[in-house]
């Protein structure tokens, strides 16, 4: 496909209106190339990010349309707001997908949009599009779309069986927020699709009789925002929900509130699973995102809000992103200072803490102070508050205590149980294994001996946390251990005479 005058504009148009949607992050999906097919998704991932075994990949991350019915005081892309407008055709994403692929530029595809006519016809518009990359083009790459909220549940299932990942935006904290600022949304109606396509996951993994499927997180609880409990999936209009002889799932034989016409015709009838040969469904999990600083929650709402929605959807991620003022609506904090970026940043932090590191909500902040601290990250922050718990004494302490000591991270905890069974540690063998130890050496004793001087007071420790006196010892470093140069060091081609004794060594 030749990039046209016409496509191009597009391209430009609509992959700049896509940076404000933020989702990067490993792919969370590996499946192998197949004979046939073009593509794969073994550790992949989202655009310019490093994937699991350290490749920096990148996707294709576009819009497919910029126009929306919606008029949303922060978006850049409202009803009201005077910018250029452009839409894609299914068509011309899938072309655009494979000739970026083919060209090795991309190694898959990000696809989002705004709400053009209305939810169905943007839905089914997505649809199309990854329905022609999957059949026509036989690609088996990485796709992540937007499940649009209000769409038909049926084109959400049916996107569900042929992407990777799904993620419906919950846009701002608060149902109060949205009302607010986003008054053509609810948040029921931005909740609906995450619980289908949680639904949707869990039913595939008994699908195939994956006897690991846990109970549904949060069935019977309120879901935040709407007054109402998810117990049980409601039945999908016109849904046939068939199984053939060999567990294949098929779609077919019903009617969405879509235009039926605009569906492919090969859809009736045909069974999903020939795109994931292992029957799963949204295989990659799903995520969503929320605005940092536009409306008045404080980190406090942030932060619970988003274990409630890792515990009642089972998200892979919560994007978190800061507030840019690109409409300048009078309803709307003025950001002279910029985006906050640094309130984004310690809120990452605060999500790894709970995704990774075993803490809870009310551990990392409270709503005496409903602000993370800003100067320091929120780990070493709950240290100081928490010093009876230290110093820890890594020789002896259980793993869920090591993930708490400031500077050590998961991989530097699980080589420390695992080299410690062979041996005694020293702070040397502890900064081989990954531990920060301009941090974390005021919260630990190795064989009982400390690496400084250690006063367990927090005045003492704030001020070398933040201040310059964090440089480690010689001793550890290795900078009082010196070599004698020679002559070998200034003319490395040169030889050395015979009967030359070692180098001298010193310290």
């Amino acid at each position: 496909m030749e990039l046209t005058a016409d496509i191009f504009s597009k391209l430009e148009i609509l992959s700049d209106a896509a940076k404000y949607d933020v989702a990067c992050t490993s792919s969370g999906s590996s499946r192998k190339g197949v004979k046939g097919t073009m593509g794969n998704t073994v550790a992949a991932g989202l655009c310019h990010c490093f994937s699991a075994d350290g490749r920096c990949i990148s996707l294709l991350k576009i819009l497919l349309t910029n126009e929306c019915v919606y008029d949303c005081k922060y978006c850049l892309n409202r009803l009201s707001n005077d910018v250029p407008r452009a839409s894609f055709s299914p068509e011309e994403v899938a072309e655009l997908t494979i000739s970026f692929y083919r060209r090795n530029y991309i190694e898959g595809l990000f696809l989002s949009s705004g709400i053009r006519k209305n939810p169905d016809f943007t839905m089914e518009q997505i649809y199309q599009a990854v329905h022609l990359l999957r059949v026509q083009y036989r690609f088996n790459g990485y796709i992540h779309v937007k499940a649009i909220p209000g769409a038909d549940p049926l084109l959400i299932e049916k996107t569900g069986w042929l992407v990777d990942r799904m993620s419906a935006n919950l846009e701002l904290p608060t149902a109060d927020g949205l009302r607010s600022l986003a008054p053509q949304k609810s948040r029921k109606t931005i909740l609906t699709p995450m619980r289908q396509i949680q639904m949707g996951r869990r039913e595939s993994r008994l699908l195939l009789g994956d006897g690991s499927v846990p109970e549904l997180p949060g069935a019977g609880a309120g879901v935040p925002g709407t007054g109402k409990s998810f117990t049980q999936r409601e039945a999908l209009p016109g849904e046939a929900r068939d199984k053939r002889g060999d567990g294949q799932k098929v779609i077919g034989g019903g009617k969405s509130s879509a235009s039926s016409e605009a569906l492919p015709a090969v859809n009736q009838g045909f069974a999903l699973q020939e795109f994931h040969p292992d029957a799963s469904f949204v295989p990659a999990g799903q995520s969503t995102q929320m605005i940092v600083g536009a409306s008045g929650e404080s980190d406090y709402e942030i932060v619970h809000m988003a274990e409630a929605m890792y515990q009642k959807f089972d998200l892979k991620r919560v994007f978190y992103s800061a507030f840019v003022n690109t409409t300048r609506d009078p309803a709307l904090p003025e950001g002279r200072e910029g985006p906050p970026l640094l309130r984004e940043h310690r809120l990452y932090q605060a999500d790894f803490l709970m995704r990774f590191y075993q803490f809870r909500a009310e551990e990392i902040i409270s709503a005496e102070n409903p602000f993370l601290n800003v100067h320091l990250d929120p780990k070493c922050n709950w240290a100081l508050n928490h010093l009876e718990f230290f110093p820890v004494e890594v020789q002896t302490a259980d793993y869920h205590t090591l993930l708490r000591i400031p500077g050590v991270g998961v991989k530097s905890a699980r080589r420390i149980m695992a080299a410690r069974r062979l041996g005694s540690l020293d702070y040397q063998a502890l900064k081989k294994f990954g531990v920060v130890l301009k941090r974390a050496m005021y919260f630990i004793t190795c064989g009982g001996k400390t690496m400084v001087p250690l006063r367990m007071n927090e005045g003492f420790i704030l001020t070398n946390l933040l201040g310059l006196r964090e440089r480690l010892p010689a001793s550890v470093t290795g900078e009082d251990r010196f070599e004698q140069m020679s002559l070998l060091d200034l003319y490395p081609g040169a030889v050395t005479a015979p009967g030359a004794g070692e180098v001298a060594r010193y310290g």
